[in-house]
């Protein structure tokens, strides 16, 4: 019998965070209430309050679910590390624009988040740079091989993925018109000319 009480409480977190991302998308973040996200969820107002202590809580833990879909992406068969291979930057910024694109509403929802609530801000800060030193060593080669970054290397690889962000956010708004294809072979083109001074 705990088990299926267990599970049904899996369920109804499962039901609030999909009806949380659509709701977001609907209405936007800061535009949400609790009672749309339990509304859409099928699930009474108080069930809420059994998984999330509010709705920075439930962000979190899609925030928390992003970085493991991100860790599950970087285990995946053709992953090169190093930055000095055209095709090792090409796989990293295909994975960073479809991650971006499969994950967009969360994405804009942590952004609107962290406008409004300081803390939130902090924590998105340290997201992005966890997610940097998840490939710090992906710029060694480069360094072996005598070449001279753009910064320092955590700057290096945050204008990556400043730029990608916002070419992204552009394509999606639809101020640059980019196929996804496009868009990747153009970041990949840029950013491999930024960090080697090379053309491919």
């Amino acid at each position: 019998m705990g088990s299926s009480r267990r599970e049904r409480a899996e369920e109804t977190e499962q039901a609030l965070k999909t009806a949380a991302r659509q709701v977001f998308a609907e209405r936007g973040y800061l535009n949400t209430k609790i009672t749309d996200i339990t509304a859409a969820a099928g699930r009474a107002a108080g069930s809420f309050y059994n998984h999330f202590a509010g709705k920075e809580d439930l962000l979190r833990a899609l925030l928390t679910d992003l970085g493991a879909a991100g860790d599950e992406q970087a285990g995946q068969a053709g992953h090169n590390p190093d930055f000095s291979d055209p095709d090792a930057v090409r796989y990293h910024i295909a994975a960073y624009w479809h991650f971006a694109r499969d994950h967009a509403v969360v994405l804009r929802a942590m952004n609107q988040a962290a406008l409004v609530n300081e803390e939130f801000g902090h924590e998105l800060a340290r997201f992005g740079t966890e997610q940097r030193l998840d490939i710090a060593d992906h710029l060694d080669g480069l360094v072996a091989n005598g070449m001279r970054l753009p910064s320092t290397a955590d700057a290096s690889l945050a204008m990556i993925f400043l730029l990608a962000q916002a070419l992204f956010t552009a394509v999606e708004e639809g101020t640059v018109e980019l196929s996804d294809a496009e868009a990747v072979e153009g970041l990949t083109r840029f950013v491999y000319r930024g960090l080697t001074g090379r053309d491919y």
